[in-house]
This record gives C-alpha cells, structure tokens and sequence, in this order.
C-alpha cells in the first residue's frame, strides 16, 4: 500500500487493492473540493424519462460528510428534492449525445469558464462512439487528449474513469459488445500510462452486477441505476480513505 499526497489542501488517501497510488478528498476537509461531472446523456440525465447519478452522488457525499462542490458550465432544468435542507448542486458538464470527440473540442472552453477542478469524473468514455459504430482508436486517442488537457489544466487533478455499465443487452451486438469489452481494457490501460505522480488516474467498474433492471430504456439509469452508480463511487471514495 502506498500513500501519496495529492494537493496540499487534501489528507492522504490509500489504494488497497493494488500498488498504485490513488487519492480522493478528504470528507474532514474544509476545502470545498471542486467536482466535475463529465460526459454525455448518463451524467446530464434527463428526467423523468431517465436519471443521472450526480443527485444521488451528491445525496451520498454530503451523507458521509464530504466538502465539495459540483462544478460544470451545465445545469438541470428538471427539480430535485432538497437533502438535509440543501438544494441539489446540479452542476455538471454532461451533453447528450456527444462522442469523445465532441467532448474533446469543447473541453478547453468550459474549462476556461470554471475554477479549476481537483476531481473529474469521467462517465462511460467512449460510449456514445460505439452506439454510432465510430472508430475504436480514434476514441482510445481522444480519451487521451482529454486527459491531456484535465492535467494541463490542473496537474494535480485526480480523473476517475468509468468502466462504463453496458447497454440493455438485447441491443449488444457483437460489434457493440467487443467495443465495450476492448473499452474496459483500455481504461485500465490509459489508468496505467497516464497517471503522474502529482496526478493520479482512476478505473472505476461500473460494469460487474449491472443488469437490464437498472434501466430505463436502450442506454440511460432508472432511479435504481443511478443509485448503483452513485454507489459505486461513493465506495471508491470511502475505501480510500486512510
């Protein structure tokens, strides 16, 4: 197990699970720490049709007493019910429908309109490239540039990638499929190589125990997906905590 400091503002965090070095925000931290949201459809939710996980993300965090803040050039139009006399932080920068590379031509503008963020949460990379049947590489690459500009940004940033949950498995094709497994492997990779040591990369599978149920239609989280999702993070976080 290894320990190493992420920002001067944070407490140490620590991996259990393997030998890298990951580090999530203290919750006794006063320093609220800067959270963005960021992908397409399953972090801008679209209710009631479909739920994203940032509320119940948020509902988790501030229920374990963690000081952060949402950060995003986006916000809901849909309502959400108050928390311990809080009203939702729903900030976030999540457009539905936009490929990597979409994501990739506007990330530098919306950064340029925010605080810099100390967290990214990178949700389901790739997958809207799959479902259009877009080049395989040409998503692996534009994953990276992204990551290349979150760290240019902020060198001390920490990136928590999805392992992204699958799609409601009647539409799984083969060609879908082999996209999304080849995709789970990369993430590890990209984990791997682009981790510094002032800024750490994080897997995150969302993919193990996710089920059709947890859907609310072809792709997007009913309630209870979005719970799972908000769960898994909110685990990540906690486990890491020394």
């Amino acid at each position: 197990m290894k320990k190493l400091l992420l920002l001067s503002a944070l407490l140490i965090f620590a991996c259990s699970s393997d030998d890298s070095n990951h580090d999530i925000p203290n919750p006794n931290n006063s320093s609220a720490i800067k959270i963005m949201p960021l992908g397409a459809s399953r972090v801008e939710g679209g209710r009631p049709n479909y739920e994203s996980y940032r509320y119940y993300l948020w509902k988790n965090l501030k229920d374990n007493n963690f000081v952060f803040d949402f950060i995003g050039t986006q916000s809901d139009e849909a309502t959400y019910p108050s928390f311990n006399g809080e009203d939702f932080d729903d900030d976030h920068e999540g457009r539905g429908g936009w490929t990597s590379g979409d994501i990739l031509d506007g990330l530098g503008d919306w950064l340029a309109q925010l605080e810099t963020p100390d967290v990214v949460l990178i949700s389901s990379p790739g997958g809207n490239d799959g479902l259009e049947s877009l080049s395989f590489s040409q998503a692996v690459s534009n994953i990276n540039f992204i990551i290349d500009i979150l760290q240019e940004n902020n060198p001390s940033v920490t990136i928590i990638i999805e392992q992204m949950a699958p799609a409601r498995s009647d539409i799984m094709t083969i060609e879908l499929t082999n996209f999304f497994y080849q995709m789970q492997q990369e993430v590890l990779n990209i984990s791997t190589n682009k981790s510094t040591a002032s800024s750490n990369v994080i897997p995150i599978n969302m993919y193990t125990g996710f089920t059709d149920n947890l859907l609310a239609d072809d792709v997007h989280y009913n309630i209870d997906g979005a719970k799972f999702i908000a769960e898994r993070y909110l685990e990540l976080f906690l486990n890491e905590l020394n």
